[in-house]
């Protein structure tokens, strides 16, 4: 969400088009009923970007009639650079004075586009999207309640119905279950991939870890049993059996239900994206970020923790770690060969600052810009003035 409204921003203002307030998607799996003023301050995103361009809560009354009749609604093409923007998209919008883009995730190049582009995306989203005041409060306070008990570590367990259902990653889940996420999967049109090889998925390195995988995994990266954990997800699949492992190893595992109590989180639920954003404060405050799974958020935190000074964030190698905890789960490592091995594969996995991976024609396997956006990066590893 966060990225598509930084690139819907970027492109509005290279094409010199004002910008109506974005519209969230509410057909999704979590059905949250939230508009963006539930989420953004809206003050503080149009004035924040008053010098950039011209942003307003609704059409004026004169094009509301006439998008009545007739609304121009297309998807931008993926991954398109500035040229794609001013040769394909200016004309049809000043054809006809309104496009509603229906589509917004990944539509912008994440290299090859003007520096002073790249610099405004970080700036929408390091300056100009800031959550709600009731957010941000009950955020702080998150916050302030586990950093009086030190250091600690949020764990971005990504192992949620949808994400399962959508990647086709059932290892570790029962037959009953396997068949209720692949039921699921058939159901919802928009998700293209239906007969998925779970086990070749996990052997790629492209499902997220389950919760007794990352057990294994915390320990051996040498998280002693004392460390306070907070869990950043939705509802984990399978509940409270499919926690036990990590309970048990680390009993310090702390999530947002645990720490606010039910009339402080009344407001925010059945509210999928308001309660992330909570999530998303706490995993930017933490010691350590460790996302189980690449997905959009864990990579716009990270890109946002190496904003903020390369705060630690462990971007876990999944291929690799498959690999070792299947040799050690079947007796060709020990223990202490597990760990060691680990420990080698993430020396340099730690969120230090980095070279974005560029790979021409294949963005999908580059690296992410929101994840690492060098550009607005000082050359000396400080911060660089976006504002």
């Amino acid at each position: 969400m966060r990225a598509g409204i930084c690139d819907m921003v970027t492109i509005a203002r290279h094409l010199n088009l004002t910008l109506v307030v974005p519209e969230l998607d509410k057909r999704s799996f979590w059905a949250d009923p939230s508009d963006f003023g539930d989420i953004f301050d809206v003050d503080h995103f149009i004035n924040s970007l008053r010098d950039e361009l011209m942003i307003v809560k609704e059409l004026p009354l004169k094009l509301q009639l006439r998008t009545k009749k007739r609304l121009y609604s297309m998807p931008p093409v993926s991954w398109s650079n500035e040229t794609y923007y001013l040769k394909r998209i200016l004309p049809l919008a000043r054809k006809h004075k309104v496009i509603h883009f229906d589509k917004s995730d990944a539509r912008l190049a994440n290299n090859g586009l003007p520096v002073q582009l790249q610099m405004l995306r970080c700036h929408v989203n390091f300056e100009a999207l800031r959550f709600t005041p009731q957010i941000e409060a009950l955020g702080r306070k998150l916050i302030s309640t586990l950093q009086k008990s030190g250091q600690f570590v949020v764990l971005h367990l990504r192992y949620e119905m949808d994400m399962l259902s959508f990647s086709g990653c059932t290892h570790g889940c029962s037959s009953e279950e396997t068949k209720e996420l692949t039921r699921m999967r058939y159901a919802y049109p928009w998700w293209k991939e239906k007969e998925i090889d779970s086990e070749v998925k996990r052997l790629q390195g492209l499902c997220p870890l389950t919760p007794e995988e990352i057990t294994l995994v915390l320990r051996a990266l040498g998280f002693t049993k004392d460390t306070l954990i907070y869990i950043a997800s939705g509802e984990i699949y399978g509940g409270e059996r499919r926690l036990a492992a990590l309970k048990d190893a680390y009993p310090n595992l702390v999530r947002k239900e645990k720490l606010l109590s039910p009339d402080e989180l009344r407001p925010f639920q059945n509210h999928s994206t308001q309660m992330a954003a909570l999530d998303y404060m706490v995993s930017l405050a933490s010691d350590v970020f460790i996302p189980s799974y690449d997905g959009n958020m864990a990579r716009v935190v990270e890109g946002h923790r190496r904003y903020t000074g390369f705060r630690k964030t462990i971007l876990l190698d999944r291929k690799k770690l498959v690999e070792l905890l299947d040799l050690f789960q079947g007796g060709a490592l020990s223990w202490d060969q597990f760990s060691a091995a680990v420990k080698e594969a993430h020396q340099n996995r730690m969120g230090q600052p980095a070279e974005r991976k560029i790979i021409p024609g294949q963005p999908k396997e580059e690296d992410y810009f929101y994840a690492n956006p060098q550009e607005c990066f000082g050359s000396n590893g400080g911060l660089r003035d976006v504002s």
